[in-house]
């Protein structure tokens, strides 16, 4: 087996696969390399000299430019190269014009709905419309314990710091998310708790809920109750009563809508974990399902990859304007556009935020794109969709359940035990992650360097989702965690 993967013939680096040791000559690929220095697994090496001003490929795109003469063996990292991406830039459409690879549709068990796509889960949410009552909605939580089992999946609480004192896009913001989880298929029964004075309560959210089904969502305003626990049990005990005669049943799986989502990336999530994911994401958009990529400062630097996938020019805009926003909302704020990768990222071997973006990528696979969605906007057209939100794991999780995500797959090289309103799949992309975490970790990736196939992964992922998708927990759900994260970037009264 090779001691470092080479991506693509063009690279002038290779990464290691496992930690190596100066004077070691090892393999990549059809070639062989003697090491300068040690070499800590995930990250890179110099094929060749590179020269002082040199770009540095990785992907077959560049990654950074070279800050000193780096040897033949070396340690390719921070140390001697940075990033060249600056600013905004101006953007020429070129279509690849990639296709839809039509798939064998495949079945999930899912609770249908009376509208909307089916849910995946069947559990009881509550929701507070204003940090004010938080305590108020995780204490029905605890004393609702009583209701969940048998249809009744779980009781929830989402609580959360905002709903009042917000202005603008932040005060949207907060609007939407609520009441697009009001409206969410895995919530079989929702309470919206309301305070009664802030300024996004029921009266202000319930617009935004559309037509949703009446007989699944309930209201309570707490000023206007003498005791809000004791109307809020009866609520509850209401709509969990609803929900038992909830089944199971037969779902195609072009109704999913799947999340892809990355973080404590390391230096072989773009080499396993990621591809694995991309390979998932064509074969269930070839199905007919559903896939939204998100956490735009991370694609900085494979912008472009993704602009000359959109199949019309309208498309392309949209996804321009996604990526000079999220420009703009930093430099706004007077901070640097590229101040990424995080400390965890570097010490798996990431260097650059392209280097970052191209791996981060990889989960979109090779499909068009389909869609692309602003912050809390619902998802409407099937195939690959872009999603306007930032790298925040919490708060891009939140923000692929709001539009309309009944799951997250998450690939990580370092490994995070958080889980969002869904389910969320933790990935690893090494198998060292995958035994030391087990009680983290729902797929191991790292299997790629152990003789398996990105195909082979990708098929066992889509039957790993399908069995999620039909009931099966995830490790953020046995270990019950469920959090919520809304998008602040403005003022707070």
């Amino acid at each position: 087996m090779n001691d470092l993967v080479r991506i693509t013939p063009r690279d002038m680096v290779a990464v290691a696969l496992r930690p190596l040791k100066a004077g070691d000559t090892v393999s990549f690929g059809d070639g062989e390399v003697t090491l300068t220095e040690d070499l800590p697994m995930g990250h890179k090496a110099a094929l060749r000299e590179i020269r002082k001003g040199e770009a540095v490929i990785k992907y077959g795109f560049p990654i950074g430019e070279a800050t000193e003469d780096i040897p033949e063996g070396a340690h390719v990292h921070t140390h001697n190269m940075h990033t060249l991406l600056s600013g905004e830039k101006e953007y020429t459409w070129e279509p690849m014009n990639p296709q839809v690879r039509k798939t064998e549709t495949a079945v999930f068990q899912g609770y249908r709905r009376a509208k909307g796509r089916p849910g995946i889960r069947n559990e009881l949410w509550i929701l507070p419309t204003v940090g004010c009552v938080n305590d108020v909605a995780k204490t029905l939580a605890a004393k609702a314990q009583k209701l969940a089992g048998g249809s009744v999946e779980g009781v929830y609480a989402f609580p959360h710091p905002y709903g009042c004192s917000q202005l603008a896009d932040d005060q949207e913001n907060t609007r939407k998310v609520l009441a697009d989880l009001a409206t969410h298929p895995n919530a079989g029964g929702v309470l919206l708790l309301g305070l009664g004075c802030e300024n996004s309560g029921i009266a202000q959210i319930r617009p935004y809920m559309g037509d949703f089904d009446e007989s699944r969502v309930r209201f309570l305003i707490c000023q206007e109750t003498e005791d809000e626990l004791e109307a809020g049990m009866a609520l509850l005990e209401e709509l969990a009563a609803r929900m038992r005669d909830d089944r199971r049943e037969p779902c195609g799986a072009d109704q999913l809508v799947i999340g892809l989502k990355c973080g404590g990336s390391d230096g072989l999530s773009g080499i396993t974990a990621n591809p694995t994911i991309g390979i998932f994401s064509d074969l269930l958009t070839g199905m007919g399902g559903t896939t939204i990529l998100t956490e735009v400062p991370e694609m900085f630097g494979a912008e472009t990859i993704l602009m000359n996938r959109c199949g019309s020019e309208e498309l392309f805009g949209k996804t321009v304007k996604l990526i000079n926003d999220f420009k703009r909302y930093f430099e706004a704020n007077g901070m640097p556009v590229y101040e990424n990768p995080s400390p965890g990222n570097k010490a798996g071997g990431i260097t650059t935020l392209e280097d970052k973006a191209l791996g981060c990528t990889q989960k979109s696979g090779s499909s068009p794109v389909k869609g692309v969605l602003a912050y809390a906007e619902k998802v409407s057209e099937a195939g690959l969709n872009l999603l306007s939100a930032p790298g925040n794991d919490l708060v891009a999780s939140t923000a692929l359940a709001s539009s309309g995500a009944q799951m997250i797959l998450f690939s990580t090289g370092r490994g995070t035990p958080f889980g969002c309103p869904v389910p969320t799949v933790k990935i690893a992309s090494n198998t060292p992650l995958a035994v030391r975490k087990r009680n983290w970790i729902d797929f191991n990736a790292g299997r790629l360097l152990d003789g398996m196939t990105l195909e082979e992964l990708g098929k066992e992922l889509m039957e790993f989702v399908l069995e999620t998708a039909s009931g099966k927990q995830t490790r953020n759900e046995e270990n019950g965690f469920h959090d919520l994260a809304i998008f602040k970037k403005g003022v707070t009264l």
